[in-house]
């Protein structure tokens, strides 16, 4: 009786630790996905998972998520601070976004909401023609994206952005940071930009916003333009309106509307931009605040800045 009773201990113990150890599993630092994986496995490199989708709930909150070949690996909701890593060793992790958004960023129903840091690096997102947004990030605290294309998002008419930032709740300062990346070919804007709270900083540094509505539509926060091209763009390259600042130096801005256009009370700062071939070079009844150093040619109106305002 006794060894009986001791066998049910034993097999009790034993369903413990495997509960346990399916838990820390469940949570690892670091999944992996591949496209011959399968989304019933652990996400280990040797047994990965086959969507972002289904990685991310066996990834713990900080934890990073790594494509093992070049594949489609599906749309995603993130809700917690991780890192999305497309490409090791080559190629991209692509997402088909149909008649969807490609990434959802919001921690807004986390205990503590507005604190992921999200960071997104080596992904093709491809809207397919009639995707919603490639990437809509309404909740978080810092973003990081970094490598990636964005395209083909026409499901919304001018409502469908490569890049929504619109952040409604929280206070504090949030960042976003984009780097080495493309938004073209949607229907919206290339990257919209937007807060009704706290501090936005967002700088984009050698992007190239092409056929799009807008390149860049700042509507809120201070948007940072650095070494990037802006082209062929319906309405206007880079907008400020709504307060929002936009700080633009040393980009290619080129066969817009506007190549750029500022709407009171608004403030765009200019510095070593080509602005070319633009139907008009600057437009608008806002500030801005030429460093003295642009050059503007070819547009058919708009090629007067105000004179070099420069600040000690």
């Amino acid at each position: 009786m006794n060894k009986f009773r001791f066998s049910l201990f034993a097999l009790a113990v034993m369903a413990f630790i495997l509960t346990v150890s399916s838990g820390v599993q469940a949570q690892a630092t670091r999944t992996w996905v591949s496209g011959v994986g399968d989304d019933v496995n652990p996400c280990s490199r040797t047994a990965p998972c086959k969507t972002f989708a289904g990685a991310i709930s066996k990834t713990a909150a900080g934890g990073e998520i790594d494509a093992l070949d070049p594949g489609g690996f599906g749309a995603l909701t993130i809700t917690k601070s991780i890192t999305i890593e497309g490409s090791q060793g080559g190629g991209f992790g692509s997402i088909l976004a149909a008649s969807t958004n490609g990434i959802n960023i919001t921690d807004a129903a986390s205990g503590t909401p507005q604190t992921a840091i999200v960071r997104l690096r080596n992904l093709s997102i491809n809207g397919a023609g009639n995707g919603l947004d490639g990437i809509r990030a309404l909740s978080f605290r810092n973003l990081f994206i970094e490598n990636c294309v964005v395209y083909n998002f026409r499901g919304n008419t001018t409502n469908s952005d490569g890049l929504e930032i619109n952040l409604t709740a929280g206070s504090g300062t949030f960042t976003v940071s984009v780097k080495d990346s493309i938004f073209e070919n949607n229907t919206g804007n290339g990257i919209r930009q937007a807060t009704t709270v706290g501090t936005l900083n967002a700088s984009y540094d050698n992007v190239v916003l092409a056929n799009n509505n807008n390149g860049l539509q700042a509507t809120g926060g201070t948007g940072n333009v650095s070494r990037s091209v802006v082209a062929g763009n319906t309405a206007s390259g880079l907008e400020a309106s709504g307060g929002a600042v936009i700080n633009a130096g040393g980009n290619r801005v080129t066969s817009n509307g506007n190549g750029f256009n500022c709407a009171a009370p608004s403030t765009i700062r200019v510095s070593d931009n080509d602005i070319f071939k633009n139907n008009n070079g600057v437009a608008g009844g806002g500030t801005y605040i030429s460093f003295g150093n642009n050059r503007l040619i070819g547009n058919t109106a708009g090629e007067t800045l105000p004179a070099p305002t420069l600040q000690k």
